[in-house]
């Protein structure tokens, strides 16, 4: 069966289910290693704050340690999952934040409610055929002007993942893109893509960080952006 075979999100739930509490405690502190994403969040935060604040969803959010971060930058986000077992965590862990379980293919956010999301290394385990209904409910859910940030794997492979997070088993493919795959996706859903890059670091052996924007239309009704620079 390959990487976009039929299955896929229940093999994605029960994978963290099972991973949940090993990968709380291991990637818990990469935050404190990585001060290139640092940067790029609290820039996030700053797009947010600059269009007048409101709810911002970490989509994808795992036990929580992106939202956390967020919030401890002024942001008011919440957590949405697809795996009960990390919400569980999540919730254990930041008694104090929101964490929803759901599914980025199927966003049960009103329409232009969103202030901002964050996808943060959340998509490397949609298939390619279902990467476009995933924008499509981001776009939707956005409000004009608002971030969209993404992490990713760089790459041009899918491998399957059998175990991982304290060696549990596990069973889902990790797909890596390159960033042009992506943009076009992003450009198909609607999406500005207004800065990007490419780094090594405890996130990821080779990582790309996208910012997007839904775009705001003028009174003539152009599209128009505003692109700033990614640290």
């Amino acid at each position: 069966m390959g990487p976009n075979a039929g299955g896929w999100l229940e093999d994605t739930q029960a994978s963290y289910d099972t991973v949940a509490a090993s990968y709380a405690d291991l990637t818990r502190h990469l935050l404190d290693e990585t001060p290139e994403e640092r940067a790029v969040l609290a820039l996030f935060a700053d797009l947010v704050r600059a269009q007048g604040g409101g709810p911002v969803a970490d989509v994808g959010c795992g036990t929580g340690r992106i939202t956390a971060h967020l919030c401890r930058l002024g942001v008011d986000v919440f957590g949405i999952d697809l795996s009960p077992g990390m919400i569980e965590v999540a919730r254990r862990d930041h008694p104090g934040l929101r964490f929803d379980l759901g599914s980025m293919t199927s966003l049960a956010l009103a329409d232009a409610s969103m202030a901002g999301l964050v996808g943060w290394y959340s998509l490397i385990h949609i298939p390619d055929n279902e990467i476009s209904l995933v924008f499509a409910h981001f776009q939707r859910v956005l409000r004009p002007g608002g971030p969209l940030l993404l992490g990713f794997h760089v790459g041009d492979e899918s491998q399957l993942m059998t175990q991982g997070y304290g060696g549990h088993p596990m069973k889902l493919y990790v797909h890596r893109r390159q960033h042009s795959q992506m943009y076009a996706w992003l450009e198909d859903a609607g999406f500005v893509v207004e800065a990007s890059r490419t780094l090594t670091s405890a996130e990821s052996k080779l990582g790309g960080i996208i910012l997007a924007r839904r775009p705001v239309a003028d009174p003539e009704g152009r599209s128009r952006r505003c692109g700033p620079r990614m640290p």
